[in-house]
């Protein structure tokens, strides 16, 4: 067990302890075997700040100790040494964990609910009003991009597809703190991009996210701060500014220039530096841009399809604008089309009241058919006695016929 300290402060943060989301100094994981004897230490004397509003990365190749890190940050493993605090208190502090969300390495999902019975079960975990959590259920759904699987069960999703709603019920209880372990890993690079956007959407709202990753053109993209991983120790943190920047050589780039005055350009520069040093080339995008170019002209032109799709703009809850979904001034696609179809104020449909729609006219076909009487069928006796007079006249007939033979 972790013994309670004092609040910490360090030379390396420069805001106040108030912003100070999670603080680890001198974390330790040493695993043992059966008999107690040290097997694999996966995390030594690691020390690092997390403060709000900031998207810092966990880095490192597989076996380096990100999970055990994020394991010990959850209150899931116990340190083997060292010190935790998430706001302050216990990692284990019952209150801290409802204000933390979690996507794991592998979902963990009951594969015989669909979409909104999970989001459901997990807003229910964290005692959300059955209103609450069916709202941001839906807002969810469409923000990940499964509307159109909703009705299939968790079971029967392909990875990425499994990945998108285990980010959904990471974000059901509007957390302070998001944790997200390899989040991009399975899905495409239109989903990857949509993750990236949420999380830059998260931190700009004021939210923390930690994010652990091996793949580090995620990570360059949103990330404020590092830490890279190795053999469960930091060998480099800071800012990616100063990490990346390479202050012994500067990048100039301009319009395409007619040929002498690049030739002179060229030449100043020669003199200076030296014909080996210098490097002409044209500037090149970035792949995932490209791709998601075509991608948008294919779509375009394109079509219908069953699996995930582009999800829709952050679900409104987690931008902040819970007043004002409950003004009815939110923007997102879903709330518009709410609200395109019910100007008025709200009434429970009944018979008298419902909109018009096919499901609708059959219930009302089908009150109207209860309600007015059918046509008047001859009861059984009436059709009984007509029967007797028809088989009397019969007999009288037949019998005056016999008698004329005989």
């Amino acid at each position: 067990m972790v013994a309670p300290t004092e609040s910490i402060s360090t030379p390396e943060s420069t805001s106040p302890n108030a912003d100070l989301v999670v603080a680890v100094r001198g974390l330790s994981k040493v695993f043992k075997d059966f008999w107690g004897r040290p097997k694999a230490r996966a995390v030594d004397n690691v020390d690092f700040d997390v403060r709000r509003g900031e998207v810092f990365g966990l880095l490192g190749p597989n076996g380096s100790g990100k999970s055990t890190t994020v394991k010990m940050l959850l209150g899931l493993l116990n340190p083997t040494k060292g010190h935790i605090e998430v706001f302050g208190k216990s990692p284990k502090h019952v209150a801290t964990k409802a204000r933390i969300g979690y996507l794991p390495e592998e979902s963990y999902l009951y594969r015989y609910l669909n979409s909104g019975e999970t989001l459901d079960f997990f807003g229910n975990l964290f005692e959300l009003p059955p209103g609450d959590r069916g709202a941001r259920a839906e807002q969810l759904i469409e923000m990940v991009g499964l509307n159109q699987a909703r009705g299939r069960l968790v079971g029967e999703f392909s990875k990425g597809m499994q990945r998108r709603i285990g980010l959904a019920q990471a974000l059901i209880n509007d957390p302070d703190l998001v944790i997200l372990d390899e989040p991009t890993a399975g899905l495409d690079p239109i989903g990857c991009r949509e993750v990236k956007d949420l999380i830059l959407a998260l931190a700009k709202r004021g939210k923390t996210v930690i994010l652990s990753s091996h793949l580090l053109s995620d990570v360059e993209d949103v990330c404020d701060r590092v830490v890279i991983y190795y053999g469960g120790k930091i060998h480099a943190s800071g800012t990616l500014k100063s990490l990346l920047t390479k202050p012994d050589s500067v990048r100039i780039t301009s319009p395409v220039l007619p040929r002498p005055t690049m030739e002179k350009v060229l030449e100043l520069i020669r003199q200076d530096v030296g014909q080996d040093k210098l490097r002409v080339d044209n500037p090149t995008q970035n792949l995932e841009n490209y791709f998601l170019e075509v991608v948008e002209r294919a779509r375009a032109a394109a079509s219908h399809t069953s699996g995930a799709t582009s999800g829709a703009k952050v679900a409104a809850y987690l931008r902040g604008d819970a007043d004002k979904v409950a003004s009815g001034q939110a923007d997102s696609v879903l709330d518009r089309l709410t609200q395109s179809q019910t100007a008025e104020p709200e009434v429970k449909p009944t018979a008298a009241t419902a909109p018009e729609s096919k499901v609708d006219n059959a219930r009302l076909d089908k009150l109207s058919a209860a309600e007015t009487p059918a046509p008047v069928a001859p009861s059984k006796p009436a059709a009984s006695q007509v029967t007797k007079e028809q088989i009397d006249k019969a007999n009288d007939k037949l019998s005056s016929l016999l008698g004329d033979k005989e």
